[in-house]
């Protein structure tokens, strides 16, 4: 996990308050594919303002890199262990990884 101070506006006061970003890796499994996971996954985390990537792996998982907010990366952990109405998660594996700097959007990437 890393530190980052919150930007604060021109003339604004100092803020005490610390980002802690974490960036993970999770495999989902269960019926994930064929049910909208990925693009359900693509519009909650980009509404949660993280970025990152989600993709389909070969074996019937679903795959994802998720950066940001320490607190807002375990929302979208929380969603995956659910999902969309249609899908029956039967797992979620979660590993934490470096961050990336710079990454500007939550998209969907290639199957693998």
């Amino acid at each position: 996990m890393q530190l980052a101070h919150r930007e604060r506006a021109p003339g604004s006061r100092p803020c005490d308050i610390l980002l802690v970003m974490r960036r993970v890796r999770a495999i989902v499994t269960g019926r994930v594919q064929g049910v909208a996971f990925r693009a359900s996954t693509i519009g909650f985390a980009r509404g949660l303002g993280l970025t990152g990537w989600v993709r389909n792996l070969t074996d019937g998982s679903v795959e994802l890199e998720a950066q940001g907010d320490a607190a807002v990366v375990q929302q979208l952990l929380a969603w995956c262990e659910h999902g969309p109405p249609a899908a029956r998660v039967t797992g979620v594996r979660v590993e934490d990884r470096d961050a990336i700097e710079d990454e500007q959007a939550f998209a969907a990437a290639p199957t693998k």
